[in-house]
């Protein structure tokens, strides 16, 4: 069967039809598509549509379907595609030389074109949409929820592991009144973080979490990582809950908020390996539990991943309508950013991916019960 054949029966499967109306549908401009795709699966696909070989009506709703249906089980991965999974099971993906690599890939970009995309406070992960009508508020109300899980009171020491531009920093030094230490090892996050908390009781340190305790900034009340455990990778969930467990005091508590996979995996989803985030791998709740186990007791989870689509969208929308005032990002890199942006959202709306906020206190501790807060 020729491999035009083979895309269009996989593609009716899950009910797309070439140049047809619905928003789902897509259009080739290109033959060379079907071979990309069905040699490279979810890279080829991605890939081309960075090259302009295929548009969707509206990308989000393709993609969405895509996931739903499962597509890509219906493609045998190629030899490059197995070989690379294999790697990064015997690899380290984020070791201390290359997490700063991997962060300064995405995260240096440029801050121009992340204050056109985020809201006010410039905050890089899922809005809590429960009772917001805006990504400013939707994006105060998932910093307060975090404040209030982890009962933070006047005084108290806090610590950002991956404290991005400093916006979760700024938010609980001003409506809390704690001492906040921010670290990450993207500098020019760290440059705007110190900027946007320079007259508040917060410190902003270029550092790899791995390095927290050796540069003696002491041990804290409480300790949280917002859109951070994506970059820590499998091989070192353990190594992170151990350095959270020797900077936290013993009565503390911490809370993570992460994107989260349905399956354990061992590796990221090749394309976004390549474009996006380098080295990033979602764990999944089993991982997360095993790698904490024995040292932490789990007291919440809270999923609310469907935000996370509502989010990704207004980050879309916002772009779309600035391109006009960043012109040096040229049309490839516009294409791939829509992919990633209407990708992501895509597998939040297929329920392909999760959203997990998750608390943790030191185990085998005399403790009052944790009330869950919403």
């Amino acid at each position: 069967m020729a491999v035009p054949e083979i895309g269009r029966r996989i593609l009716d499967a899950a009910g797309v039809t070439l140049g047809g109306d619905a928003p789902h549908d897509i259009t080739i401009h290109d033959d060379r598509f079907w071979e990309r795709v069905l040699s490279d699966r979810e890279l080829g696909l991605g890939e081309s549509y960075q090259d302009g070989w295929w548009d969707a009506n509206q990308l989000d709703e393709f993609l969405t379907v895509a996931q739903t249906a499962d597509l890509r089980s219906m493609v045998r991965p190629s030899i490059g595609l197995v070989g690379r999974a294999a790697l990064a099971r015997v690899r380290n993906q984020q070791t201390k030389a290359r997490a700063r690599r991997n962060a300064r890939a995405h995260y240096n970009i440029g801050n121009d074109l992340y204050e056109r995309m985020l809201d006010k406070r410039m905050i890089y992960t899922c809005g809590y949409w429960n009772e917001a009508n805006d990504l400013d508020s939707a994006q105060e109300a998932k910093l307060d929820l975090i404040c209030r899980k982890l009962g933070l009171e006047r005084g108290m020491r806090l610590l950002d592991i991956g404290c991005g531009w400093g916006g979760f920093a700024q938010f609980a030094a001003e409506r809390y009144d704690v001492h906040v230490t921010g670290v990450s090892p993207a500098s020019e996050q760290v440059a705007v973080a110190r900027e946007r908390t320079a007259s508040l009781p917060v410190r902003i340190e270029e550092l790899d979490y791995r390095d927290v305790e050796a540069a003696g900034l002491g041990r804290f009340d409480r300790i949280t990582s917002i859109g951070m455990m994506e970059h820590v990778g499998p091989k070192n969930l353990r190594t992170f809950f151990a350095v959270c467990r020797a900077l936290l005091d013993p009565d503390g508590m911490m809370l993570h908020h992460t994107i989260g996979s349905n399956d354990w995996k061992t590796s990221g989803d090749p394309w976004f390996d390549r474009y996006i985030f380098p080295g990033g791998v979602l764990p999944s709740l089993c991982q997360i539990s095993r790698a904490s186990g024995g040292h932490w007791s789990i007291e919440d989870v809270h999923n609310f991943g469907p935000d996370y689509d509502r989010t990704l969208m207004q980050w879309h929308a916002n772009l779309a309508g600035r391109w006009d005032e960043i012109p040096h990002y040229d049309q490839r890199f516009r294409r791939t950013w829509n992919y990633y942006l209407q990708g992501s959202a895509a597998a939040f709306r297929s329920r392909s991916t999760q959203l997990f906020q998750i608390v943790f206190t030191p185990s085998r501790q005399r403790r009052p019960t944790y009330r869950s807060v919403r």
